[in-house]
């Protein structure tokens, strides 16, 4: 019987593993098992518990630290999948120019077994929302849209009090002292809605967030041109990646139309994260500087789009990072499952990319099948004596 398949998932900046009795990529692991029983084999997926904002090296270190405690002494296949900041620390975890504080060689032990790395919705050359998350107001504000969101997925919707006292916080740039006060309600108003336990979950993981914010400052434009020039590929490892946007037009038109409190609430902190993210320096303009990236989304979408097309919180062309697998309308947390509809999928904030379960599958498909090209490729590379039999049947190559 062959080895099972081990995949990791790191979440990023609103990611966690489980939180208020939530399990953040529970959608994910489910595709990923199915996908890969479908196929006759066995898939072990397990998720990071990574500190959301933490540096980027930190966070990779813990990566790395969790592999080499699970991956075991066999042979399978290892697959790494990074949503977000997630992505950062996958590629970091795998590059061979990587020095990952407390990481031990033997711990990277696993490395020849890496077939591949992907990415979905990952700022490979930064966003401008980390420039306003990183001054004090944006500080004040991250921390209560974490709130928001962690009650949002649990709950479907969170108190409407917390809601529009963001809002107002999000006009109210600009008075430090009162936007403190409207923060500090509108979090303690998500907090009570939540049992004992959740509450007491979400308020520690609140202080972990506050407590360290190194990833801010480096997923700003004009820092990720050091981790660019720093991280490598590993040769022999399929990179993929997975890229949204949500739409731009007519954003006030659908948001009157809306007829919920909430959903006309959460999509105006969401077109205000979004028109954040569009605030492009034309010296860093979070692309390839070689037109790649816009090259690889017209072969994708058959059409140009404009330099600020983004998901709410990544540009569309810093998402791009190796073989681009599937690119559509959806925002920035719909990708992993977090959008509405039946078999207890929650939106995260309403963004009008009317996502579904659909286009879901089909993601998940490409990943997948992505992932088997990776593990051919890794296996055409070692030699015949250290190869494990398998008992999949062939993939499909050909993604797109």
């Amino acid at each position: 019987m062959s080895p099972p398949v081990r995949i990791y998932l790191s979440p990023g900046m609103f990611g966690f593993a489980r939180l208020a009795s939530f399990e953040y990529f529970e959608h994910l692991v489910v595709a990923l098992e199915d996908r890969f029983r479908q196929r006759g084999r066995v898939a072990k997926v397990l998720v990071c518990d990574v500190h959301p904002t933490a540096s980027v090296c930190r966070r990779a270190a813990k990566l790395a630290h969790m592999i080499a405690a699970t991956a075991g002494d066999d042979d399978g296949p290892i697959h790494v999948v990074g949503h977000s900041t997630g992505g950062l620390d996958a590629r970091l975890v795998a590059s061979p120019t990587a020095r990952l504080p407390g990481v031990a060689r033997k711990e990277l032990a696993w490395l020849p077994r890496l077939s591949s790395i992907t990415t979905m919705n990952t700022p490979h050359y930064g966003t401008p929302l980390a420039a306003f998350f990183a001054t004090v107001s944006g500080q004040r504000m991250l921390y209560a849209i974490s709130a928001l969101t962690v009650t949002a997925l649990k709950l479907g919707a969170p108190p409407l009090a917390a809601t529009s006292a963001l809002v107002a916080a999000f006009g109210r740039l600009s008075i430090g002292n009162f936007e403190l006060e409207i923060i500090n309600r509108a979090v303690d108003a998500v907090a009570k809605v939540l049992d004992e336990a959740s509450s007491r979950e979400l308020r520690t993981w609140l202080d972990l967030l506050r407590g360290d914010q190194g990833a801010i400052v480096q997923l700003m434009p004009e820092a990720m041109d050091l981790f660019q020039a720093g991280v490598e590929d590993r040769p022999g490892v399929r990179y993929q990646c997975v890229a949204t946007y949500a739409p731009s037009n007519a954003v006030r038109d659908w948001i009157a139309a809306l007829r919920s409190p909430w959903s006309a609430m959460s999509a105006t902190i969401f077109t205000a994260l979004y028109n954040l993210t569009s605030r492009l320096d034309e010296r860093y303009p979070c692309a390839a500087a070689d037109g790649a990236a816009q090259a690889k989304l017209k072969a994708m979408l058959g059409e140009a789009l404009p330099p600020t097309a983004n998901d709410g919180v990544v540009p569309l062309t810093s998402q791009i990072w190796g073989d681009l697998v599937w690119v559509g309308k959806a925002d920035h947390l719909d990708i992993v499952g977090h959008f509405p509809g039946a078999g207890g999928h929650t939106d995260w904030l309403a963004s009008g990319a009317r996502f579904q379960r659909v286009r879901f599958d089909v993601v998940m498909d490409r990943i997948v099948s992505g992932m088997i090209v990776g593990e051919e490729l890794r296996d055409a590379r070692s030699p015949a004596s250290e190869r494990a039999p398998k008992s999949a049947p062939p993939s499909v190559r050909g993604v797109s």
